[in-house]
């Protein structure tokens, strides 16, 4: 079993603005959000982080027993993926919709949503995109390293803003282990 490390997800500044009563987009606006990225960045992303990632998501996931689906991805390569007891099969459907997403701008699939929502936009009218291939809903992640961006965490089958807080407390476990002081 993985032993996690004692660290909370309040460690990371950006968090602090969760609200439980914003369940459409958790009261995070696209600052935050993109402030969130450059925190959460990593190290490198080389198969056995990625796997690691992937680890750590499940360890948490089981012990939470949640009924998510997990996947980690180096550019288009599914590196790691797994679905926990009660996931459904129309997790991949979403998380592929997530992963549309992240590939086209590089952003968490929750800044694209805030983002849009602050600018008052239909984002699937302004990309020319239908929302049946993209989901602006929260849990993809994207893995940026020094050399840019590199990969994707994706969470699928909790409400959104809980699939995008579990990604971040994920990212924050992992970058912990490696020594990085957020």
């Amino acid at each position: 079993m993985i032993k996690l490390s004692k660290i909370s997800l309040h460690t990371i500044p950006s968090i602090n603005y969760y609200k439980p009563t914003d369940m459409t987009t958790g009261g995070f606006s696209s600052k935050q959000l993109l402030e969130e990225e450059l925190i959460l960045k990593l190290p490198s992303l080389t198969n056995s982080d990625a796997v690691e990632i992937g680890e750590i998501a499940t360890t948490l996931g089981t012990q939470r027993k949640v009924p998510i689906t997990v996947q980690v991805r180096i550019g288009d390569w599914i590196v790691f993926h797994v679905s926990l007891e009660g996931a459904k099969p129309e997790n991949d459907w979403w998380i592929n919709c997530k992963v549309a997403v992240v590939m086209l701008k590089q952003h968490s699939t929750m800044y694209e949503r805030v983002s849009a929502e602050e600018r008052g936009v239909d984002w699937h009218k302004e990309n020319n995109l239908q929302d049946e291939t993209h989901a602006i809903h929260g849990g993809a992640f994207p893995l940026i390293a020094d050399e840019g961006f590199k990969g994707i965490l994706i969470i699928s089958g909790l409400p959104q803003v809980e699939d995008h807080l579990f990604a971040v407390e994920v990212l924050t476990e992992f970058l912990a282990r490696k020594g990085k002081e957020l």
